[in-house]
């Protein structure tokens, strides 16, 4: 089994803010793979499914961003999973808009999220990086990852969210560089 956590903040005010996009791509994958209902457990939100032939527990640490490492290391503790069966969705400032890459392990680069995650479990879980650009000055940084996406933005938005459902049976088979180039290539469709 792999969990795959999407991170955010509860609550519709924070819905579709940019620093939710891990929430966002949580649900479109539950929504397309057709996982199971959502369930109270692990102090967030879950979901079973398959995607392929493997097993996915989906959960959205309903904890707030800062304190997502209690939810996932409650989850990854009561499957007796290590740090490798995890894969964790969150918004990139460091990438461009819109672009998804993958990488296993490394730091957290400011992100509370990453950054509580790897207090609970260590730095070696696999992480979907998902774009939001920066907005230009360290200064502005609170602000444009709390604010909305645009209106402008929002085709660009479901592009990427439906290239990564679509694509994601490579991801929940181990292959990284295969998921990558799939949704790449769907997004310029």
């Amino acid at each position: 089994m792999q969990i795959w956590t999407g991170l955010g903040n509860p609550g519709p005010s924070y819905a579709m803010h940019r620093h939710n996009v891990g929430f966002m791509a949580a649900d479109v994958l539950a929504d397309m793979h057709s996982f199971g209902p959502v369930q109270k457990k692990f102090q967030g939100w879950v979901q079973e499914g398959r995607i392929g032939t493997e097993k996915i527990l989906l959960l959205k640490p309903a904890t707030f961003m800062n304190e997502s490492g209690r939810a996932v290391g409650e989850a990854l503790r009561f499957y007796k999973l290590g740090p490798e069966a995890l894969t964790v969705f969150h918004d990139e400032l460091d990438l461009a808009p819109f672009k998804v890459k993958v990488k296993v392990g490394g730091g957290t680069a400011g992100h509370n999220g990453l950054r509580s995650i790897d207090q609970h479990i260590g730095p070696d879980f696999r992480r979907v990086r998902l774009g939001i650009g920066h907005p230009g000055h360290k200064d502005r940084v609170h602000g444009y990852v709390l604010g909305n996406y645009a209106k402008a933005e929002m085709d660009d938005l479901i592009t990427m969210l439906g290239a990564m459902g679509g694509a994601a049976e490579w991801l929940a088979k181990g292959d990284d560089t295969r998921f990558m180039t799939d949704v790449a290539l769907r997004q310029q469709g």
